[in-house]
């Protein structure tokens, strides 16, 4: 069966005054493939991720996300993905529910399919039965599973998670890997997510690509790596390939939320 790119990058740079945060990377994502960006504090993960999701503009190069062209066709591209941020991005003062309808509402999810859909993520994300409790007596596992069933509420093509295990324990993490795997194998959903620990990349992602200094350093599946660089661990193919530890890259709740409903509105 041939594989189908639903996202097309095409020597895309980025700079920032004498900076440059990305450098004339290429590299596609197939249609339900999850795929991974792997790469130290700085490298520029981040920076293509919202280039991408249109927050920012390249300075050069292509892009294509399911189809369309985000400078030209902003709306369409954006009903094409859903996000979750590296912190929560939720109405802390908000029910489960309430959250869930007002980014329906945002994505002008049709009135008469909001109440099946929400029934729908928030049983398929074990809340149902927490539909009415605030978000702010939620533990970091629960928001995590409430953010990914609010970005899937417009029925997106495109899942991005930028960091999303970041601060959870590992049963939480394997539960929420738990619940993108089965969105990836029964919706046919594409993922591509940011995260610093191996054995996320290694046991979730089809692809990683091996970001340093702006460039992709190289990609391919973990056994590919770990084959190239001779190393019995993705871990040590990483530190091969770039030199680096990975650390944990912070960012502010507010933040998130700012650049949340930035999306939503434009």
């Amino acid at each position: 069966m041939k594989k189908e790119p639903i996202i097309i990058v095409e020597n895309l740079t980025k700079k920032f005054d004498e900076i440059v945060a990305v450098n004339n990377i290429s590299f596609k994502v197939n249609k339900g493939e999850i795929f991974a960006f792997l790469g130290p504090n700085g490298a520029g993960k981040t920076t293509t991720i919202k280039m991408i999701t249109t927050l920012l503009n390249p300075t050069k190069g292509k892009i294509t996300i399911n189809g369309f062209n985000p400078l030209k066709d902003k709306y369409d591209v954006r009903k094409s993905f859903g996000i979750v941020f590296q912190d929560p991005s939720l109405d802390d003062e908000l029910t489960a529910y309430e959250n869930m309808e007002f980014h329906a509402v945002l994505y002008k999810v049709p009135k008469k399919l909001r109440k099946e859909r929400i029934e729908s993520l928030l049983k398929l994300v074990e809340l149902w039965d927490r539909k009415n409790d605030l978000v702010k007596n939620f533990s970091g596992g629960m928001k995590r599973r409430l953010e990914i069933a609010r970005g899937l509420i417009h029925h997106p093509k495109i899942l991005f998670l930028d960091e999303p295990t970041l601060g959870l324990d590992p049963q939480t993490r394997n539960h929420l890997w738990k619940h993108v795997k089965t969105l990836n194998k029964k919706e046919g959903m594409t993922v591509f997510l940011t995260t610093h620990y191996m054995d996320e990349a290694e046991k979730i992602a089809d692809t990683i690509a091996v970001i340093d200094y702006g460039r992709i350093v190289q990609q391919g599946t973990s056994k590919e790596l770990k084959k190239l660089t001779k190393e019995r661990s993705l871990e040590g193919a990483f530190l091969k390939l770039t030199g680096h530890t990975m650390r944990e890259e912070l960012a502010s709740s507010k933040d998130n939320m700012r650049i949340a409903r930035r999306l939503w509105r434009r």
